[in-house]
């Protein structure tokens, strides 16, 4: 892998730098011309040639951008790839890997993965681009059984969307090299700085640089990261020749997103935490998904896999779509939005949002309910967004028929030496279920 041209600014006798620091520097230090700290963006279309026959670095900016360039050999450097192709949407990064199947080849993709991703998927399979399976890839005998159809592409997302069910990378890794194929991984709930899917042998990594990685909602774009050079030099050919690589100024944006991306994620973390215990301690929460959770199903795997749990929280709540609406209506500091990942806090509605290009059924297999709701924790004053949560969950609590008992006040004695709360049991394919009277919360990082 050719080092980022950043790195040069660091003396020879330094260490190579943390994620953070590199996060940080990308691109700075790449003007010889001027010496501008930060890059210049080249919106420029089109280049010249030095004289016939002779093509410079850039030709056309479909082609190649050194704007998009600085940001494709960032994001491969802090996912550990050599390769990155840098695309306009994250769907279209989607679309991308899916042309490295042909028809006939069969795809595995999680039955409950992102609903755009749900929906290209199925659409390319009924024209026959493919063909298509949808399987729970967090169930070890599912996912096995699967793999004796002898898949091309397995795509896995880990957290899952929105269930945030986790997935075994190593196990799935293992389980491919033994049918022959490739490893797709979804890295956008937790971008390089959480999770590095490529060092736990996927082949691929696909992002949505819309979300964490840009971190402002004021950008769309995608990328695809391998550390396979003849696979990448694939995947770009197939970009420019479809015209779905990223424009320079979103590149640019993105790039100085990327600069704050750890240092978002300090506080993305804080806050996930404490809305976590408060959604799990009140009684209006049938259940709370987060693999942060001691009782998430998938929470030893996440521990191994993960360097933190995400900013993404889901949880249903008792009263079905009357709660949810009563929960809706009046929230302050969470917009009702789709897309997630950056510094504003949004809440949304799967079922009738982000998964409505789901069918009734697929949505059912899923778990994904009417009264499910996804936060998206962004890095507000935590005890704002904690006031705001809870005023929601009293109104859903006002309309719920089914209430529970609410759970024991915690206090110092609840908590274990690492100052989380502890006891509570877990249920299949959940968080954590709502508690009854007397159950303490378990809460881990």
């Amino acid at each position: 892998m050719t080092a980022p041209r950043f790195l040069s600014s660091f003396p020879l006798q330094l260490e190579t730098p943390s994620a953070a620091t590199r996060a940080v520097r990308a691109g700075l230090a790449s003007d010889t011309q001027h010496g501008a700290v930060v890059p210049p963006i080249h919106l420029s279309s089109n280049f010249t040639f030095a004289g016939l026959g002779e093509m410079r670095r850039y030709d056309y900016t479909r082609s190649g951008n050194p704007t998009r360039d600085l940001l494709a050999e960032a994001l491969a450097d802090l996912e550990g790839g050599t390769r990155a192709v840098v695309t306009s949407t994250g769907m279209s990064a989607v679309h991308l890997a899916l042309q490295l199947l042909e028809p006939g080849d069969l795809l595995i993709a999680p039955f409950d993965c992102y609903g755009g991703t749900y929906r290209l998927i199925s659409a390319l399979a009924r024209r026959g681009a493919f063909e298509a399976r949808f399987v729970d890839l967090s169930n070890a005998l599912e996912r096995d059984a699967a793999l004796e159809t002898r898949p091309k592409l397995i795509w896995v997302e880990t957290p899952s969307n929105p269930l945030l069910r986790i997935t075994d990378l190593r196990e799935v890794v293992r389980a491919a090299r033994g049918v022959g194929a490739l490893v797709a991984v979804d890295n956008t709930f937790l971008s390089p700085a959480l999770q590095n899917p490529l060092a736990l042998g996927a082949d691929l990594v696909v992002h949505s640089t819309t979300k964490y990685l840009n971190g402002h909602s004021d950008v769309v774009g995608g990328a695809l990261i391998t550390a396979d050079d003849a696979l990448g030099e694939r995947l770009a050919w197939w970009a420019n020749c479809l015209g779905i690589t990223g424009a320079p100024f979103d590149s640019y944006l993105t790039l100085r997103g990327l600069r704050t991306l750890h240092a978002r994620w300090r506080v993305h973390l804080e806050n996930a935490t404490a809305l976590v215990a408060t959604l799990a301690a009140h009684p209006a929460v049938e259940r709370v998904f987060y693999p942060g959770l001691a009782t998430h199903p998938g929470h030893t795997i996440a521990v191994a896999q993960q360097r933190g749990h995400g900013a993404m929280i889901s949880f249903e709540l008792a009263g079905g779509t009357p709660a949810v609406e009563a929960f809706l209506d009046g929230l302050e500091l969470f917009s009702l939005a789709e897309s997630l990942g950056g510094v504003e806090s949004l809440v949304a509605h799967p079922a009738t949002m982000t998964h409505a290009a789901m069918d009734s059924e697929a949505r059912l297999r899923a778990g994904i309910g009417d009264g499910l709701l996804r936060l998206s924790v962004g890095i507000e004053a935590s005890e704002d967004l904690e006031r705001d949560l809870l005023a929601g969950l009293e109104r859903a609590a006002a309309v719920c028929s089914r209430l529970r008992p609410v759970a024991t006040v915690l206090d110092e004695k609840s908590l274990d030496e690492n100052g989380f709360f502890f006891g509570a049991s877990p249920t299949e394919n959940s968080g954590l279920t709502r508690p009854t009277s007397g159950c303490i919360l378990t809460l881990e990082r």
